[in-house]
């Protein structure tokens, strides 16, 4: 049997020293636990901390965008060579993966890397994902490594998804860890801290975000910390961290792709009865649009939303903002068509 699929996320917190430089012993431990997994999975790991390993070779490094992405280019050679020795010690090697947002918005690009990855998988090769910082838009970025990770989890149908955070886990109001997840309310989201690392773009919100999408389409999450001894397998055992259990789904590996390829620049609130139809597998007509946010253009995704406001469906656009403007409430006029949307 093919095995499944396993993305790691490491964050720059996790990885690196407070001053920006690789955690060497860090780095070292990971590659001895990541490689303990390699013979039960296909590992995709994420790694964060390209950045911070490169901003003490740019003089004067202030950090805005071109120092960024000057740092990730350096920086992204360091991480990479340092990963490559300690994975090495195992017979394992590691190849680099450069994503950008149209790499998962275009279905060609992203079954050319999703071939890409079975081949190295194929070859025993553990891909390292990250940004391509130096060529990427601001407008087109992802948010974080944490999303990153989310929409690899997403588009390759992931067993589980594993965030690691130097806090080890979710915490609770008296800062003890969270141990499992069934739904996620207002409760969860409450008790998030709203601080970050100085290094790091994302947080604990930002971790939350992506795990109630992954655990929508399937996906095991697991935020987790190094802390502790073998705490890649532990974590898997359920052992340590917060795990965020999945819900049952059958979506499609089209319907997972058009999810993790969802650049969503616009919503789309709709009544009731919009709804209803969405969960009957339905299209959208525009005589059940109640409101457009943000602007889009036909064939991009948009967020569908209820008149409360919660998330219903991503969805392809047929039509661009402007002209739905126009055509708001008409009959027999399609926002969206059934095979496009995706009900969350």
């Amino acid at each position: 049997m093919t095995k499944p699929v396993l993305v790691l996320k490491f964050g720059t917190a996790s990885i690196t020293k407070p001053t920006g430089e690789p955690n060497e012993p860090i780095m070292v431990d990971i590659a001895r636990q990541v490689a303990a997994l390699h013979a039960r999975y296909r590992i995709v790991l994420v790694s964060s901390g390209a950045v911070g390993a490169g901003k003490g070779l740019i003089n004067d490094y202030r950090g805005d965008i071109t120092q960024r992405k000057a740092a990730a280019a350096v920086g992204n050679l360091l991480l990479l060579n340092q990963y490559s020795r300690f994975f090495s010690i195992y017979g394992i090697a590691i190849a680099q993966s450069l994503c950008e947002r149209h790499h998962f918005a275009n279905r060609d690009q992203f079954l050319q890397l999703k071939q890409t990855y079975e081949e190295l998988w194929a070859n025993g090769i553990i891909p390292i994902a990250n940004e391509n910082d130096v060529v990427s838009n601001r407008e087109l970025k992802f948010s974080d490594n944490d999303e990153l990770a989310t929409l690899i989890a997403v588009g390759f149908g992931a067993e589980a998804l594993m965030l690691c955070t130097s806090v080890g886990g979710l915490l609770d109001a008296n800062g003890q860890v969270i141990r499992r997840v069934d739904t996620f309310d207002e409760r969860i989201f409450g008790v998030v801290r709203t601080d970050k690392s100085s290094l790091g773009l994302g947080g604990m919100a930002s971790k939350l975000t992506f795990a109630k999408l992954a655990t929508r389409m399937g996906i095991r999450v697991i935020i987790f910390g190094l802390n502790e001894p073998d705490s890649l397998d532990r974590a898997l055992r359920s052992d340590l961290g917060t795990e965020f259990i999945p819900a049952e789904t059958s979506l499609s590996a089209r319907n997972r792709w058009l999810v993790s390829g969802s650049l969503v620049v616009g919503r789309i609130r709709v009544d009731a009865g919009a709804v209803r139809a969405l969960q009957q597998r339905r299209s959208l007509l525009a005589v059940g649009v109640r409101a457009i946010l943000g602007e889009f253009s036909t064939g991009e995704m948009v967020e569908i939303i209820d008149e409360h406001d919660t998330p219903v469906a991503v969805a392809r656009a047929r039509i661009s903002s402007d002209v739905l403007v126009q055509q708001l409430h008409q009959q027999n006029v399609d926002v969206a068509n059934a095979n496009d949307i995706v009900l969350l």
